[in-house]
């Protein structure tokens, strides 16, 4: 069996216990860009809090004067690190969040052609996974888990492509004033939803964003929902993992982990904080578990699922 190195960018999340987990020893960086209270500040997005402390990262992403981007690996690179392992003698496999969330997958693509165009040889697959957040983080882990286990180069970019929509998510979002400053609603309904403790709950379409698909009332309701719609659309719960991510809610998201833990049958769930590569682009207040359910289609069925058992 040939020698393959799996690359993943920053926006896979997985913390330390999970990189340790699945044998994960190395990422790609992106970028970050932070202006609060008159400071500027370039950093590098890693997955850990060496570059700005979390308590410092999530309050400039709590502030509305603050401004936050961030930028994915760039195109050069993407080439010089792709350059580097096929002159070792690697085939590479490329791991970005969905095209169509991200131009990462792009970037990939264009740096493999280049590379290749110099090194005819070189074997590079850009891998899709049409997923973000902690659902990609999932797809990662189980890419090194794979490799790990000894399956081939071929083996894992099979599985990885048969199962990319298979990866599902559920859980509430806490606070409606962050998405409102993102435009993804109005201040009026986010002032109303607050009073009334609306807490709106989605799962991710087949190419990756979250569709909201009912809203609970307070966030206790909201968790045992969320434990109720993963037992009704998780598959093989014993022979898989399940990840639970949160941005900034850490409290919420270990009380989910006890819920699932007490009535789910996971092999293991794992809990972490959303890093800076995608919380800036989630914004505070995120709780969601992920896990491998049926195929993701329209999530006309996975309403139906919420729906009823929302009504209860």
């Amino acid at each position: 069996m040939g020698k393959y190195v799996i690359l993943a960018d920053i926006t896979c999340d997985l913390s330390q216990e999970m990189r340790e987990f699945c044998g994960m020893d190395y990422y790609i960086n992106g970028h970050i860009h932070i202006s609060t209270n008159g400071e500027e500040k370039d950093l590098l997005t890693t997955l850990d809090w060496s570059q700005i402390s979390r308590e410092e990262y999530y309050a400039a992403l709590a502030d509305k004067k603050a401004k936050i981007t961030t930028a994915p690996p760039n195109l050069e690179e993407y080439a010089d690190i792709f350059e580097k392992y096929v002159k070792e003698g690697y085939d590479i496999l490329s791991m970005s969040l969905s095209a169509k969330i991200s131009g990462t997958f792009d970037f990939t693509c264009t740096a493999a052609k280049r590379v290749k165009e110099k090194y005819p040889e070189a074997n590079i697959y850009c891998f899709n996974s049409m997923r973000m957040s902690g659902a990609f983080a999932l797809l990662t882990m189980y890419a090194f888990l794979l490799k790990k286990q000894g399956r081939s180069y071929e083996e894992v970019i099979e599985w990885l492509e048969a199962n990319k929509q298979r990866v599902h998510q559920m859980g509430p979002v806490d606070d409606l004033i962050a998405i409102a400053r993102r435009g993804r609603i109005t201040m009026g309904k986010a002032v109303m939803g607050s009073f009334a403790n609306v807490k709106p709950m989605g799962d991710c379409n087949s190419e990756g964003y979250v569709t909201v698909l009912t809203k609970a009332k307070g966030i206790r309701k909201a968790l045992e929902l969320t434990v109720s719609y993963v037992k009704e659309t998780a598959v093989d719960m014993s022979d898989n993992y399940a990840v639970i991510y949160h941005t900034d809610r850490e409290q919420y998201a270990l009380m989910l982990k006890e819920m699932i833990e007490k009535e789910l049958d996971f092999k293991q769930v794992f809990v972490s904080c959303c890093f800076s590569g995608n919380a800036t682009n989630i914004g505070p207040g995120m709780i969601g578990v992920y896990y491998f359910g049926n195929t993701v289609t329209d999530l006309v069925a996975e309403k139906e699922i919420i729906t009823k058992l929302n009504s209860k």
